[in-house]
C-alpha cells in the first residue's frame, strides 16, 4: 500500500508543535555558530614590546615597520639602500650569518609588459641563516623589503619584513631547531619578483630546495589567510593545521589563486621546485600601493597574527623531517572554531557522488511520504535556480549604481569603508532569497523547495569537483548534510523536536563552511565582484531553507483572512531584509566619502619625446576624474614609449621639460653570416627607477640578447609583413639600473641599413614639471606601478 495522504500543512521537513519557539531556538543556534566562525576569523590582541622573548610581539615588530616604511623605497633607490643597511645590521645583531646577494636577475612571471622582450633588475637580497642541529633540509622565511614608488609600504611589505626579523629574534633566543632556518628579505619584488628569482635560482643556500613560508600583505587589516600552496600539499596543510595558532586558509582559495594571473615572490620559488605556503592579510585594500600605506594604517592585530603563524610554522617545520613533505595529493581543507578540517583530495568525487545520491534519496522519500509529487519536486528544483541567478545579478547592479554615484570607486580595490556596502550585498541576497521563498513556498511546498535547493548545491559540487576540486566541499558538504538531515527528519515524528534538531545541525554545517567564504570573498575580490559573495550567501540560504521555513506560518490549508494574514507574515522577513539593504547602502554612501584622509585616486604620467621635444600628460583612467581631466583630452598616441606597456591611455599636450634622455653607447659592432652583433651601454643621465631599450622591428629582428652578461629570451617577434603594424618587436626593461649603466648585447638580422633603437628611462614624481598643479586635498594617487612616472625617450639609429 502507498503512504497515507498528507495535508498541505505537513509538506515541511520539520513542523514542530511550538513553531515560534522552535524557530527562535534554531535561529539562535545558527547565530551562535556564525558568531563562533567570525571569532575564528578575528585577529588576536597584539602583544606588547615587553612580551616574553620566546613569543612574537607585534609591539617589537612594529618598531621595524616604522623604520622600514618611513618613506617610499623602491628597488635601487637611496631609501632602499638605507632600509637594507638597517636589516643587515639587525640580523647580524642577532648573531646570524648574514650576507647581501648582489646580482642581476630576470623576472619571475611576466609583469612588465615589455613588448616581446624581457625584464631584468639589479637586486640586493638580504640573506641570514640559523643553522639547525641535525638538518633534514631548509626552511625559508621570505618577505620583500622594497616598496612601490607611490607609497612607503607600511603593510606591503614592511609587515612581512618586520615579521621575519621578529621571528628570527625569537628563534635565535631559544633552542636551536633541528633544520636550518634561512631568512630571505628580497629586493625588487614590486618591480618584477627579480630578487626572489635570483635567490631561488642561484643562491647556494637554495640549491637543494626546501620549504618556503612567504609573508605578504595586500591591505591594512583582516585575518592572515594562507591562500596559496605548492602542488601535492597534503602534508604541508597538515603541518599548517598543527603549527599555525590561527590556521585560516581554504583549499578553495588555493584553487582560485592558481587560476589567477597574480604573482608574488612565492611564484619564483615554485618555479624552482620548492614547496611551501603563501600567506597574507588582504582587507583594507583601498590603501594598497598608495601613499596611505603608512605604519599608522596598519592593524597591529593582523601583524600579530602574521607573526604568531610564522613563528609557529617555523618551529613546526624546524622540527619536521622535511624529506617527507611531498605527498602525492592535494588536501581539501577549511577553518572551523579551534582548528582546521582537512581530508584527502581523493575523497572529493566520492563525497560529491554521495551528496547527489543523498539528495535523490531525500527526493524519493519526500515523494513517498506524500509531501511533494514528482511535478512539485521538478518545479522546486527549477525554481531554486531563480535566487542563484538573481542575487549575483542584483549585487552587480547595486554596485554599478553606487559607482555611478561615486566614480572614484572604479580605481580602488575596495572602498575605504567597505563594511556597510558588504552588509548591503548580503541583505540584498537575503531579500531575493526570502521574497522568492515567500512567493514559491505555498505553490511548490517547502519540502520540494528544500530538495530543489539541495539539488543545486549537489550539482554545483559535481561541477566544482571537475573544475576546482579544492572548492567542491563548499557545495558538497552542505548538500550532504542537508540530505542526511532531511532523511532523519522524515523518519521521525514530524511534530517532535528531532526534525528541528536535524535541520538545524545541517544549517550549522552550511554556516561553518559558507559564512567564512562569504566574509573572505569580499576583500579577496573587492566590491566590483560582490556578486560572487552574493552567490555564496544564497547557497548558504538554500542549505538552511528548512530552518528559514520555521519563520513562516504552516504551509497550506489556509483560506480567506487566515491565508491573507499568513501571506503578510511570510513577506515580513523579505521586507525587513530589503529595508536593511537600503539602509546599509545609504549609510555606506553617507560615511564613505572622499576627503583629505580618504582621497579619490587619480593616475597621471608625463612622457617627453627627446627626438621632437614634445611632451604629453598620460593617464590610464578611462573616465578621468575632474583633476585628471584638466590634463588630458582624448586617446593618447604613445607609439614612441613602448616601455610603458599600456596602449590604452588618454593624453594631453604638456610643456616640454629640460630633461636629458638616456644615451646608448656602442661598445662593439660586428657582422658575420648575415647577423649583426651590437654591444651597447644603456646609460640614464639622471636618477631613474627603470630604463628600457626596444628595437624597431621594421629595421631588425633580434635573434639573441644578453643583459649584463645574462642571456634573456627574445620571444616571438613580428615578421617583415607584420613589422609595420607591430613596430616594437623586442624590448628590455631594466629595473634599478646601476650608475654605470647597463651593458646589452643584441644579435640582429637587419631589415634596413640602420638598426633603430628606442631608449627610455623613467623616474618618479611630477612636482617641479612645467604645467603641473599640485593635487588638492581630497585628490590622491592610485596604487599603480606607473603612477607619477616621468618618462623620457630618444631614438638611436646605428
Amino acid at each position: 500500500m502507498g503512504a497515507p495522504p498528507v495535508s498541505a500543512a505537513d509538506r515541511a521537513l520539520a513542523r514542530p508543535r511550538r513553531r515560534p519557539l522552535a524557530a527562535l531556538a534554531a535561529l539562535l543556534a545558527l547565530v551562535a555558530v556564525g558568531a563562533a566562525m567570525l571569532v575564528t576569523l578575528a585577529t588576536p590582541t597584539p602583544r606588547p614590546a615587553d612580551a616574553p622573548a620566546g613569543e612574537f610581539s607585534a609591539g617589537r615588530a612594529y618598531r621595524t615597520v616604522q623604520t622600514v616604511a618611513q618613506r617610499p623605497h623602491p628597488a635601487g633607490s637611496a631609501a632602499n639602500d638605507q632600509v637594507r643597511e638597517h636589516l643587515v645590521g639587525a640580523l647580524r645583531g642577532l648573531g646570524l650569518e648574514t650576507e647581501v646577494q648582489d646580482t642581476v636577475a630576470p623576472e619571475a612571471g611576466q609583469l612588465s609588459g615589455a613588448a616581446g622582450g624581457a625584464t631584468v633588475a639589479r637586486v640586493r637580497n638580504v640573506v641570514a641563516r640559523l643553522p639547525g642541529t641535525a638538518s633534514t633540509g631548509r626552511v625559508f622565511l621570505v618577505a620583500h623589503y622594497d616598496s612601490v614608488q607611490t607609497g612607503p609600504g607600511g603593510n606591503d611589505d614592511a609587515a612581512g619584513t618586520s615579521t621575519v626579523l621578529e621571528v628570527a629574534r625569537a628563534l635565535a633566543a631559544g633552542p636551536r631547531p633541528r633544520n636550518d632556518v634561512v631568512f630571505v628579505l628580497t629586493d625588487a619584488e614590486e618591480a618584477c619578483l627579480c630578487g626572489a628569482a635570483a635567490f631561488a635560482a642561484s643562491h647556494p643556500l637554495a640549491a637543494d630546495g626546501g620549504v618556503v613560508l612567504n609573508l605578504e600583505a595586500r591591505g591594512s587589516t583582516g585575518p592572515v589567510i594562507m591562500f596559496e600552496t605548492s602542488r601535492n600539499n597534503a602534508e604541508l596543510v597538515a603541518a599548517f593545521g598543527r603549527g599555525a595558532p590561527h590556521p585560516v586558509g581554504t583549499s578553495f582559495a588555493v584553487e582560485i589563486y592558481r587560476a589567477l594571473p597574480n604573482d608574488t615572490d612565492f611564484t619564483a620559488f615554485l618555479d624552482n621546485d620548492f614547496v611551501g605556503l603563501n600567506s597574507a592579510y588582504i582587507d583594507g585594500g583601498a590603501i594598497y600601493h598608495t601613499p596611505l600605506d603608512t605604519p599608522a594604517a596598519m592593524d597591529r592585530g593582523s601583524l600579530q597574527m602574521h607573526g604568531d603563524n610564522a613563528l609557529g610554522l617555523a618551529r613546526e617545520f624546524g622540527r619536521t623531517d622535511l624529506t617527507a613533505l611531498r605527498a602525492g595529493h592535494d588536501a581539501s581543507y577549511f577553518p572551523v572554531p579551534g582548528g582546521l578540517v582537512r581530508y584527502p583530495g581523493w575523497l572529493t568525487w566520492p563525497l560529491a557522488a554521495l551528496a547527489v545520491l543523498g539528495v535523490l534519496a531525500l527526493g524519493w522519500l519526500v515523494r513517498r511520504t506524500g509531501r511533494a509529487g514528482t511535478g512539485r519536486l521538478f518545479a522546486g528544483f527549477g525554481l531554486a535556480l531563480v535566487p542563484v541567478v538573481a542575487a549575483p545579478v542584483a549585487a552587480q547592479l547595486l554596485w554599478a549604481g553606487i559607482t555611478a554615484l561615486r566614480p572614484g570607486y572604479a580605481e580602488l580595490l575596495d572602498p575605504y569603508r567597505p563594511v556597510w556596502y558588504r552588509l548591503a550585498v548580503v541583505a540584498l541576497a537575503a531579500t531575493i532569497l526570502l521574497a522568492w521563498y515567500a512567493l514559491a513556498r505555498r505553490w511548490a511546498g517547502p519540502a520540494a523547495l528544500a530538495v530543489g535547493g539541495l539539488g543545486w548545491l549537489a550539482l554545483l559540487g559535481v561541477v566544482l569537483a571537475a573544475l576546482v576540486p579544492g572548492g567542491a566541499y563548499l557545495a558538497t558538504l552542505p548538500a550532504l548534510a542537508g540530505a542526511l538531515a532531511g532523511l532523519v527528519a522524515l523518519r521521525t515524528r514530524i511534530d517532535g523536536p528531532w526534525p528541528v534538531v536535524a535541520v538545524t545541525l545541517a544549517g550549522a554545517v552550511a554556516v561553518v563552511i559558507l559564512l567564512p567564504t562569504v566574509v573572505l570573498l569580499f576583500p579577496a575580490l573587492g566590491m566590483a565582484m560582490g556578486g560572487v559573495a552574493a552567490l555564496f550567501a544564497v547557497l548558504l540560504g538554500l542549505a538552511a531553507l528548512p530552518v528559514l521555513d520555521l519563520l513562516h506560518p504552516a504551509a497550506g490549508g489556509q483560506r480567506g483572512l487566515v491565508a491573507a494574514r499568513a501571506r503578510r507574515l511570510g513577506a515580513l522577513p523579505a521586507v525587513a531584509a530589503a529595508l536593511a539593504a537600503t539602509v546599509f547602502a545609504g549609510v555606506g554612501l553617507a560615511v564613505d566619502r572622499f576627503d583629505a584622509d580618504h582621497p579619490v585616486p587619480t593616475h597621471l604620467m608625463y612622457a617627453l619625446d627627446a627626438d621632437t621635444n614634445e611632451a604629453q600628460w598620460l593617464t590610464r583612467e578611462s573616465d578621468p576624474q575632474p583633476w585628471t581631466d584638466g590634463y588630458v583630452d582624448g586617446p593618447a598616441k604613445i607609439d614612441g614609449f613602448p616601455g610603458l606597456g599600456d596602449p590604452d591611455l588618454r593624453g594631453g599636450q604638456a610643456p616640454a621639460a629640460n630633461l636629458p634622455a638616456p644615451t646608448v653607447q656602442v661598445l662593439a659592432d660586428t657582422t658575420a653570416g648575415g647577423l649583426r652583433t651590437l654591444r651597447l651601454r644603456l646609460l640614464p643621465q639622471r636618477t631613474v627607477r627603470l630604463a628600457t631599450l626596444h628595437v624597431d622591428a621594421t629595421t631588425a629582428e633580434v635573434t639573441r640578447a644578453e643583459v649584463a652578461g645574462r642571456e634573456v629570451p627574445v620571444g616571438r617577434q613580428p615578421g617583415v609583413e607584420e613589422a609595420s603594424l607591430d613596430r616594437w618587436g623586442f624590448g628590455i626593461v631594466f629595473h634599478a639600473p646601476p650608475a654605470e649603466g647597463v651593458e646589452i648585447t643584441l644579435t640582429v638580422r637587419p631589415r634596413a641599413a640602420k638598426v633603430a633603437l628606442r631608449a627610455m628611462d623613467a623616474s618618479d614624481g611630477l612636482e617641479g614639471l612645467p604645467g603641473f598643479r599640485k593635487r588638492p586635498a581630497g585628490v590622491g594617487v592610485v596604487g599603480s606601478h606607473t603612477s607619477e612616472m616621468l618618462a623620457v625617450a630618444r631614438t638611436y639609429p646605428f
